[in-house]
């Protein structure tokens, strides 16, 4: 009795592959149409997206001042009564049957004008552990030095190669 012969069953191919060096020219072209086209198409999501924020904030813009009024309002009042309502400062809030106003302190911060300055007179008043020293590998020089860091540990160099596709395409002159 005679086997039953194998089939194998392989994928279709995922995309159109050209035959010919003319077959890979048109491709070209075509990717360049295609990415022009999308190019227009953003752009026109981006204007309507403009045009539906500056319709939705114009919409807001009488809340937001009304916001702003009130809010400045409610800030004089409980400051003019800060001593009331944080029963002398032992608490920093203060609770209203529709809400509540808390005070906050934020984080110290520093502010630096003329650094260069600063830094000279912290180095000549010996204040050097306000100045940060900050060490790390010189990534640049160890590219233009690959042969001297041969072999050592933790450095691994590398290079990449990407396929790019640049359709011929040329840009309307301004006129002014």
């Amino acid at each position: 009795m005679a086997k039953a012969a194998t089939r194998i069953k392989s994928n279709a191919a995922l995309h159109p592959v050209p035959q010919s060096r003319d077959e890979v020219n048109d491709a070209i072209a075509k990717v360049g149409i295609a990415q022009r086209e999308r190019a227009r198409i953003q752009a026109d999501m981006n204007d309507e997206m403009a045009k539906t924020k500056q319709r939705f904030e114009e919409e807001a813009k009488p809340f937001n001042e009304q916001i702003e009024a009130l809010s400045k309002g409610v800030q004089t009042w409980c400051e003019a009564n800060r001593a009331t309502l944080t029963k002398d400062g032992k608490v920093k809030f203060a609770n209203f049957p529709a809400g509540e106003v808390k005070w906050r302190m934020r984080p110290p911060k520093v502010t630096l004008r003329a650094v260069d300055t600063v830094l000279e007179t912290l180095k000549r008043l010996g204040l050097s552990r306000f100045i940060r020293t900050k060490e790390e590998p010189n990534k640049e020089a160890m590219l233009a030095e690959p042969q001297a860091l041969e072999g050592l540990a933790g450095v691994k160099f590398e290079q990449g190669e990407d396929f790019v596709i640049v359709p011929f395409e040329t840009e309307l002159e301004e006129v002014a």
